[in-house]
Parts: C-alpha cells; sequence; structure tokens
C-alpha cells in the first residue's frame, strides 16, 4: 500500500510525503528542520527509511529546512542542475550536502521512480515530479505553477493521486489586501494556479481516469479550505461527476500534518 501526505502546505511552507512500507520520499522542506522531523516522527516514520529530498525550485518556503537538516543527515537532495547551483550559490544548504541531478527521463531513488517536468513559475528551473512507488502506483506533484502546459499535463495524467496547486481564488485577490504588483506576479504566466485552472485540470483527469486528488499551496489570504474544494466540486457537477463519490478531493493543511491518502 502506497500513501501520501503533506507536513505542511501553503505561501509559508510545503512539505510532502509519498510513502510505501515504511520507505519514503520527502518533495520540499519550507520549515525548519526541527518542525519537519517532528512531523515525520509523528507520523511513525524513521529519519533512516528516508532515501531522498525532491526540491521543486528555490524559493524560501520549499527550501527553508534544508539547512540544517543537511547539516544533521546523509539524506541525498535532488533536483535540477540550475537549482541545486543556485541554492550552493546563496548558501541554502549545508557544504557537505549530497546533491544529485535528476531529469526528464525516469531515475531509481531508493527503489521508487521518478521523472521530473517542467512547471512555469518565477524561479531559476522548477519542476514537477512523477514518482512511481516500487509496488508500481504512481503518484505526481505539481504546484507552483502559473498555467497547466502540455508538459505538466502529460506529466501529471494518468496517475492513482495527483497533488495540484489550488492556490488563489481570483474575486478575494482581487479585492484582497495585496499591493498590486503582487496581484499581477500571482496571476501571471509564471506565478500560481487558481481555482478555477485547478479545478478544469481536475474535470480533465477524472474523465482520463484518475480519480484522488489533494489540492495544495493553499494562499493563507487569497483562499480558504472551503472556497477550494467547492469550486472543484462545482466543475465537477458541471461534468457530471459526483465529489467524494466518484472521485475523492481532500485539501492539504496549512500548518500541520494532513491525513494520510492511500493511493
Amino acid at each position: 500500500m502506497a500513501q501520501f501526505t503533506t507536513l505542511y502546505s501553503g505561501s509559508s511552507g510545503n512539505s510532502a510525503v509519498i510513502e510505501e512500507d515504511g520507505n519514503y520520499l520527502l518533495v520540499d522542506m519550507g520549515k525548519s528542520c526541527r518542525m519537519t522531523t517532528n512531523a515525520i516522527k509523528d507520523l511513525g516514520l524513521s529519519l533512516d527509511n528516508l532515501r531522498g529530498i525532491l526540491v521543486t525550485h528555490e524559493h524560501t518556503d520549499h527550501i527553508s529546512g534544508l539547512k540544517v537538516f543537511t547539516k544533521k543527515s546523509p539524506c541525498a537532495i535532488y533536483s535540477s542542475p540550475s537549482t541545486l547551483d543556485v541554492i550552493t550559490v546563496k548558501n541554502q544548504i549545508a557544504a557537505n550536502a549530497e546533491l544529485k541531478e535528476i531529469g526528464k527521463t525516469q531515475q531509481e531513488i531508493g527503489g521508487f521512480g521518478v521523472t521530473a517536468f517542467s512547471t512555469s513559475h518565477d524561479a531559476i528551473d522548477c519542476h514537477g515530479y512523477r514518482i512511481v512507488t516500487p509496488k508500481g502506483k504512481t503518484f505526481c506533484i505539481a504546484t507552483d505553477l502559473g498555467y497547466l502546459s502540455d508538459e505538466v499535463h502529460n506529466g501529471i495524467a494518468k496517475a492513482d493521486l495527483v497533488a495540484l496547486e489550488a492556490n488563489y481564488d481570483p474575486i478575494m485577490l482581487r479585492h484582497g489586501s495585496y499591493p498590486q504588483h503582487l496581484k499581477v506576479r500571482i496571476v501571471s504566466a509564471r506565478g500560481h494556479l487558481s481555482n478555477q485552472e485547478c479545478a478544469k485540470k481536475i474535470v480533465q483527469l477524472t474523465q482520463e481516469g484518475c480519480n484522488k486528488f489533494c489540492l495544495c499551496h493553499l494562499s493563507h489570504e487569497n483562499n480558504t479550505p472551503f472556497v477550494a474544494k467547492q469550486t472543484v466540486a462545482d466543475y465537477l457537477e458541471k461534468a457530471e461527476i459526483e465529489i467524494d463519490h466518484d472521485v475523492l478531493v481532500k485539501v492539504a493543511k496549512r500548518n500541520e500534518v494532513s491525513d494520510w491518502m492511500e493511493f
């Protein structure tokens, strides 16, 4: 049995876990080392069974715990060459950290098959990941993306479970307190994904065979779990798909560990 959860998810920090038979991968570590390791232990997982950390990009809410963690742990860090270069140059990771490049062909990491795909975000080289567990289950994660390209769709299609960004509600963003330049950044092609864009993609993915989703990276100021899930439910209903019956949709918690999702 494979499982997925988030340790925390949102604009203040992101980290996800993909586990099977006690072995697991992390995607990002955007809060403190202490908070992250405590959350891992609360899940009953051993740090000895962490097979690797996949980094999506260099923004602080995805890597802020890495420097302390890599001082203490021999676990390898995987990302694109450009991302590894920038976190090294900016001293965002321990000098003795084991850094390994990952690309767009499947690579074996501790029994998991991992393939990266590009996402459009204002980072040096942002990626999502398609992960095949040792027993053949497929999990995909795509957050921090301004739009859903064909490459992203191919990266997440026909998976057993997809974690997809639902960052903001356009009306909440438009009338919210963010300065105009930040609003422009968020809605740009190198910004974040709206609830509506996420919902449209979930309908398409459901029609193609996927029936488990987790909404991730919600904005604290411009979204709520209820609004995000309801938007997805409305789009599914229009496609005659019943949420929580035909398809399972969960919302990742912002500051605490979410419930496991089996896939």
